[in-house]
């Protein structure tokens, strides 16, 4: 399977109308098509290598313990089965390319058993779908856009499944892009060590700490960063939903979470200099906010009398309700078990 894998990526590239060449093109961001597929591939094997400790960790029993039916870790076998193709797809590509694929690394994730698992699951796939849809602006060779874009609707389904197990709505009219910087600033905290030329190409924002459990539309919420004392002028909160932005002044440690422009599904808000999102002027973040009310009637994958969800990551927050949010703070596993508590 692998040699047919590794015939149909270089069929496929060979196709392309610049093939090798176009990988050394440089964008106006500085970045290449190589460096920007080498930066999805540090996020496939950071999945991959998730699902394959989980799916070691945790049996059909311990599904079902946790109140799922046993086809739940069947489709997650699946999906990681999905991640080591990406993974395989991707390594191939660059070196047909003539570029060094990044390895593995050695990570740590913080969850504890299968409801924690499958509420970081929904987090990593959410901001794996962010990942792909905000480095698209970036990639020039039509045949790598292609290919990325693949890969972006295959991690869509991915988490509309987790989504849907956690009882959260799998439906949402808008992704929300983020950039690779940010994208890096959330997944900072899960490597552990990486071999040389293997680490995380860029250089995360401060990490921004949601540390309120009550994160709703209209609420206030409490947000904190190193050195956040020092720092002068207007500051704000941006938050990131599908494709819009909406912002509120950020003060004494806290911001007003917007009522506008905000949509379902996950979300992103840093502290910002200005008030719009931009690298340039992020001073800490992103954190996670989830902008859905969670549907407890239970769904497919829930077995007759347990649990259709379960959510729960490193994050800091939240409570049910009608616009229920949940907060994930950015700068480690430390929430983890609080957070997966009050959500379960």
């Amino acid at each position: 399977m692998k040699a047919a894998l590794a015939t149909a990526v270089l069929a496929f590239f060979a196709a392309g109308s610049t093939q090798a060449a176009a990988v050394e093109k440089r964008q106006s961001s500085g970045l290449t098509d190589a460096d920007i597929l080498n930066f999805a591939l540090v996020l496939e094997h950071l999945e991959a290598t998730f699902y394959s400790q989980a799916l070691s960790n945790f049996t059909e029993s311990d599904f079902e313990k946790a109140g799922y039916s046993s086809n739940v870790r069947a489709n997650i076998e699946q999906i990681g089965n999905d991640e080591n193709q990406h993974v395989q797809f991707l390594t191939s590509a660059l070196s047909a390319a003539g570029a060094t694929p990044v390895k593995a690394c050695d990570y740590k994730f913080g969850y504890t058993d299968v409801s924690s698992f499958l509420a970081l699951s929904q987090v990593l796939e959410g901001v794996g779908v962010s990942a792909y849809l905000g480095a698209a602006q970036y990639v020039s060779n039509p045949a790598y856009l292609t290919a990325a874009a693949s890969i972006l609707t295959a991690e869509a389904r991915h988490n509309a499944f987790i989504r849907l197990m956690n009882s959260y709505s799998p439906f949402v009219a808008f992704d929300t892009p983020l950039t690779p910087t940010a994208v890096q600033s959330i997944a900072t905290p899960f490597f552990s060590s990486c071999p040389d030329g293997s680490a995380p190409p860029f250089t995360a924002f401060p990490a921004a700490n949601l540390t309120s459990s009550n994160a709703t539309m209209g609420s206030t919420i409490q947000v904190s960063y190193a050195n956040s004392s020092s720092a002068e002028g207007q500051r704000y909160c941006v938050f990131l939903s599908g494709l819009q932005q909406a912002v509120s002044p950020y003060n004494n440690g806290s911001c007003t979470i917007p009522t506008a422009n905000l949509t379902t599904g996950q979300a992103y808000g840093v502290i910002s200099s200005a008030q719009t999102f931009n690298d340039s002027t992020v001073l800490a973040g992103p954190f996670v906010l989830n902008l859905d009310s969670k549907n407890n009637t239970g769904f497919s994958g829930a077995s007759s009398g347990g649990k259709g969800t379960s959510v729960g990551s490193n994050a800091a927050a939240a409570t049910t309700g009608a616009a229920t949010k949940l907060g994930f703070a950015a700068s480690g596993l430390l929430g983890v078990a609080a957070f997966a508590a009050l959500l379960l």
